[in-house]
């Protein structure tokens, strides 16, 4: 069984990228045959329609962009919010995109403690085997919130599957700093120097994604373990601080395009050999066609080759403005 970091970094080095596209399905933005050919079909409600239409839309994002990037990250919130078909519709796009050959993250931010946790791994942690988990997620992300002891049962299943975690450490949105920003020693060592909640938390990802390191062997032996973090984009000073932190821990970097970060932002995160991050762009990608330059371009009447455009743009850009250059000479 190969592990979840000898997966990516094999899936990053085929592609030759870091980039990774979000998957956020909004039927208020879909193409309109889309929606009608969802209608047409053997829905039986509203929210079976809505379900209908978010799959085909996200397994023809995969179609195209499977090609180009190592990774795609569902965001479970589009899904539910259809109900129980909903979650049918997202367990098909994920297998679709296992079948397309890509790395799938599955952005759920479960956290809980015990037996609730224990269930959330099962439900989620597909890892290296698609049919071990009735979500084919390689990886999760997951919430710190209630202490070390949230973590446990995911670390330990993910060992058991060769699956990823990717741990909620600085989050992109605006207001984060409210809570993770706060400063004090941890609560189990009063004795130990004062820091950011968010590296308080940092820390125990990386003693976490070290521990992992030990199971590799071999051919399949990586620099960074099957732990990582969510850094944002949007802070691109802790970044690199979360980078020197963190040095074997992945990141997964939020917060490019539609949220303000460009690439000059996430180069922090990235090593000298362009790995140890996938950056993440969604709407930017997703709804393409809506925005400038492709709206002239491509219009909604073809949407996919917006998608192709922007994700090749996005390609391109990481290229010219950080390390992810040295990918592409097979490094």
């Amino acid at each position: 069984m190969m592990n979840y970091a000898a997966r990516l970094h094999a899936a990053v080095l085929q592609r030759q990228t870091p980039a990774l596209v979000g998957l956020d399905p909004r039927p208020d933005q879909f193409p309109a045959e889309i929606l009608e050919r969802a209608r047409q079909s053997a829905a039986t409600d509203r929210y079976a329609v809505l379900a209908a239409a978010c799959e085909e839309f996200c397994c023809r994002i995969i179609d195209v962009v499977a090609p180009l990037v190592p990774a795609v990250k569902p965001q479970v919130a589009f899904f539910e919010e259809c109900g129980p078909a909903g979650l049918t519709a997202l367990a098909r796009v994920m297998r679709h995109a296992r079948r397309a050959g890509l790395i799938v993250i599955a952005d759920a931010k479960r956290g809980d403690i015990g037996s609730t946790a224990e269930a959330y791994a099962r439900a989620w942690l597909a890892g290296a085997d698609p049919e071990a988990a009735p979500f084919a997620a390689d990886a999760l992300t997951v919430n710190p919130w209630l202490g070390p002891d949230t973590l446990t049962p995911f670390v330990e299943l993910s060992a058991l599957r060769g699956a990823g975690l990717y741990v909620l450490v600085k989050t992109s949105n605006p207001q984060s700093g409210t809570f993770q920003d706060v400063t004090g020693p941890p609560p189990a060592d009063q004795h130990a120097p004062s820091g950011h909640v968010f590296q308080h938390v940092a820390r125990e990802v990386e003693r976490l994604a070290a521990a992992t390191l030990t199971s590799q062997t071999g051919a399949t032996r990586t620099a960074y373990g099957d732990i990582g973090a969510v850094v944002g984009a949007t802070w691109p000073v802790q970044l690199a601080e979360l980078r020197s932190l963190m040095p074997h821990a992945p990141l997964l970097i939020p917060g490019y395009g539609s949220q303000g970060g460009n690439s000059a932002d996430v180069a922090g995160g990235l090593d000298a050999t362009g790995h140890g991050a996938l950056i993440n762009s969604s709407r930017g990608i997703n709804y393409a066609w809506k925005q400038e330059p492709w709206a002239d371009q491509f219009g909604e009447a073809r949407w996919e080759q917006a998608v192709e455009a922007a994700t090749r743009a996005m390609i391109a850009d990481l290229a010219e403005h950080t390390t992810a250059a040295q990918l592409q000479g097979g490094n």
